[in-house]
C-alpha cells in the first residue's frame, strides 16, 4: 500500500505539473514549483503517517474515486468536480503566466500559502478524528461506521469540504491567479450539491446522524450554511 501511495502521488502531481506548465507555456514559474513540491511532500509524509495511525482509513483513501457501491449521483458530481478541478488549474496557469491577466503582489501569494497551510491542517485534523473519511459517498458497514461529532465536527458537519475550499482559494492566490477564484465559486457549488447527496445517504443509512445534524446546524461554514 505504501508503494501504491508513492506511485499514485508521483503520477497525480506529475500530471498536475505537466498540466500547469503546458498551460503556462513555460517551466519558469517558481510559485508552481513551490506548490508541487509542497504537495508531494505533504502527500507522502501525510500518507505514511496515516498508514501507521489508521491503516483502514489509509486503504480507503487510496481507493478509486468511482466505486460500485457509490450512489450514481455522487459518481456524476464527483466526475464533474474532478474535471472542474483540473480545468481550474489550467485557468490559473493561463491567467497568472501565459496571458498575465492578473497582477498579484508577492504579499498576496504569501497570504495564499498561509491559507493553503491552514487547509492542510484542517485535513489533518479531519483524518485524525474521522476514521470513516472515505473519498466517496458510502456507508461503511463492513467497518461499523459511526457518527463522528468530536474535533472540527463539533462546528460543521463537513469540515473536510471546508478545508477543500480553502485549499482551492490558497492555491489560486499562491499561483498568482485572481481569475482562478471564479473557478473556486463553481467548485464550491459542486461541493454544495455533493454535500446534499452525502447527507441523504447518511440520514438514510447511518444511525444517529439525524440527531447529530440537529445539534450541529451548519454544514460547511459556521453561522452561514
Amino acid at each position: 500500500m505504501v508503494a501504491r501511495l508513492i506511485v499514485q502521488t508521483l503520477l497525480w502531481y506529475g500530471g498536475m505539473g505537466l498540466l500547469l506548465f503546458v498551460a503556462a507555456g513555460t517551466v519558469e514559474w517558481p510559485a508552481a514549483w513551490i506548490f508541487l513540491a509542497q504537495a508531494i511532500v505533504v502527500s507522502l509524509v501525510g500518507g505514511l503517517w496515516l498508514a501507521r495511525y489508521d491503516p483502514a482509513l489509509f486503504q480507503e483513501r487510496l481507493g478509486a474515486p468511482i466505486q460500485k457501491d457509490q450512489p450514481t449521483a455522487d459518481k456524476i458530481v464527483l466526475t464533474v468536480f474532478i474535471v472542474g478541478f483540473l480545468g481550474a488549474h489550467v485557468l490559473m496557469a493561463l491567467d497568472a503566466v501565459r496571458f498575465r491577466w492578473s497582477s498579484v503582489p508577492l504579499s498576496v501569494q504569501v497570504f495564499g500559502e498561509l491559507i493553503l497551510l491552514i487547509s492542510l491542517w484542517i485535513s489533518f485534523r479531519v483524518l485524525r478524528e474521522n476514521s470513516f473519511a472515505a473519498p466517496v459517498v458510502k456507508i461503511q458497514e463492513d467497518r461499523r461506521q459511526t457518527v463522528i461529532s468530536t474535533g472540527l465536527y463539533r462546528y460543521v458537519r463537513h469540515p473536510m469540504y471546508a478545508g477543500a475550499l480553502l485549499y482551492l482559494v490558497g492555491t489560486s492566490l499562491l499561483l498568482g491567479s485572481l481569475r482562478g477564484l471564479a473557478a473556486v465559486v463553481v467548485l464550491a457549488i459542486l461541493l454544495g450539491i455533493r454535500i446534499q447527496i452525502e447527507e441523504k445517504a447518511l440520514r438514510a443509512g447511518l444511525e444517529g446522524y439525524d440527531d447529530y445534524a440537529a445539534r450541529v446546524r451548519y454544514r460547511l461554514i459556521p453561522r452561514v450554511w
